[in-house]
């Protein structure tokens, strides 16, 4: 393992099983995620990016063993998260952390501010009396934003964006060193998301976080991410730096993605070819064979019909998954 690389993932699948008749027997499996590998460098962020149902969402919780995975490897600091058993995870628990995408729901409306982001800290012996609790967690969500006074309040009686520095502060009180955030901005309006990824990025310098960034929002993946994967079906078709991403993608499908995006530029709107896809997003329950993006890819070939494609290093830390790779540079 790298000693840069803080998470390490390593062919992971996971498969929910489909099921049919009264004894519920298993006749398919969605393929939500179909063996993607990638590493997350301490301290930065990596983004992950693609349409709705590709299977991010699961990515992030599958490597925090919230789902469990059905084949692969993901390893914490060296060590193996699939393979803990309950009392080791639980201690792993305090150093990751997930900020899911709607802020409302994911808050106990029967507890005040000071419960819902101090109970971990007293499941983790964090803390070990609720004065001490109480004085952590105003100190935890004053680097979020909040008032002291405001610990007193339950989740109704704040804003989305004041929701979702509640959710932050939680995610931060048992002192984390990853934390996956599952679309956190997306829920918001666009001047609080600005206000939400200056909060987070502040605290990665401050705390030394490492962030896994989950979104549709291309735009704000570009100003919060160091390195970039694009999904597609259960599958990382293109991984490398930000830059490489969106400066000069391979894929044809990271192509597409990247030129339905918004351009507030004039100048480079005038200049920007949008490249619109035929067909639908194929059903991770059956997915095509060969290259999964091949029922839309207008640079299709007969190999890609039948030929899983390999995970191509073109450039060092720049990886795509496309037959076609050296052809489309």
């Amino acid at each position: 393992m790298s000693n840069q690389a803080l998470v390490e993932v390593k062919n992971l699948k996971k498969y929910f099983p489909i099921q049919a008749g009264v004894i519920r027997k298993t006749i398919g499996h969605v393929k939500a995620v179909d063996g993607i590998t990638f590493n997350i460098e301490r301290g930065k962020t990596m983004g992950l990016v693609g349409e709705s149902g590709c299977g991010k969402s699961t990515t992030g919780r599958t490597m925090l063993r919230l789902l469990s995975a059905t084949d692969g490897e993901v390893r914490f600091d060296g060590n193996d998260m699939l393979g803990m058993g309950k009392k080791q995870l639980r201690e792993f628990r305090t150093r990751m952390q997930i900020i899911f995408q709607d802020p409302y729901s994911s808050l106990n409306p029967r507890l005040p501010v000071k419960d819902i982001v101090g109970e971990a800290m007293m499941q983790h012996k964090i803390v070990h009396n609720k004065q001490e609790m109480k004085e952590r967690v105003v100190e935890i969500i004053g680097k979020c934003g909040l008032f002291p006074e405001q610990a007193l309040r339950y989740p109704h009686q704040f804003s989305g964006g004041q929701r979702q520095r509640i959710c932050i502060a939680r995610a931060l009180a048992v002192n984390p060193e990853f934390v996956v955030c599952d679309e956190a901005v997306s829920a918001l309006d666009v001047s609080i998301q600005s206000q939400i990824i200056n909060l987070l990025k502040d605290l990665q310098d401050e705390m030394g976080l490492t962030y896994m960034f989950i979104s549709h929002d291309l735009s704000v993946v570009k100003f919060i991410s160091d390195n970039v994967g694009v999904m597609y079906v259960g599958h990382l078709v293109e991984y490398g730096s930000r830059d490489k991403i969106f400066e000069n993608p391979i894929h044809p499908y990271t192509k597409a993605l990247l030129s339905a995006a918004p351009s507030f530029d004039p100048k480079a709107k005038d200049k920007k070819k949008r490249i619109v896809m035929e067909g639908d997003v194929p059903s991770p329950a059956n997915p095509p064979s060969g290259c999964r993006f091949h029922t839309r890819c207008p640079f299709v070939a007969d190999i890609c019909k039948e030929a899983v494609p390999e995970n191509r290093e073109l450039e060092p830390g720049h990886f795509v998954m496309c037959h076609k790779a050296e052809e489309l540079q």
